[in-house]
């Protein structure tokens, strides 16, 4: 909601913005860094890798540090894309309330979100 008059105050949106994405962006790493804080899932195609491939895909993923304005332009660090093996795949975080029936009320409270991580090849998205 944008506010007009006197209680408009664009530094501080953007400031308070900036502070929420960093916040984000720390629950997202340590999660995805880590897979704790959260659920870990794969599509079909990933499940069906073999073992081998399969956990080299989520070692790269653990360690993904290529953010740029392309892939990450709200600074969250919740998506990302890896080529490996002669084929594509993405894998995305998302934030969840606790029931998983809807988006987190505020993702910068891991009280009140469950943070799902989605491995998938690029074709299935």
């Amino acid at each position: 909601m944008r506010q007009t008059g006197r209680d408009a105050n664009p530094a501080a949106d953007a400031a308070g913005s900036f502070v929420r994405a960093e916040r984000v962006r720390a629950l997202n790493d340590a999660f995805r860094t880590s897979f704790v804080g959260g659920t870990v899932m794969m599509t079909a195609g990933v499940a069906a890798l073999p073992e081998i491939e399969r956990r080299a895909l989520l070692r790269s993923v653990r360690a993904f540090a290529a953010f740029d304005s392309d892939n990450d332009p709200y600074g969250e660090h919740d998506f990302g894309a890896i080529d490996q093996d002669g084929a594509r795949y993405f894998w995305k975080i998302d934030s969840y309330n606790l029931d998983l029936s809807a988006g987190s009320p505020d993702p910068t409270d891991p009280r009140q979100t469950r943070r799902v991580l989605t491995v998938m090849r690029s074709e299935e998205y």
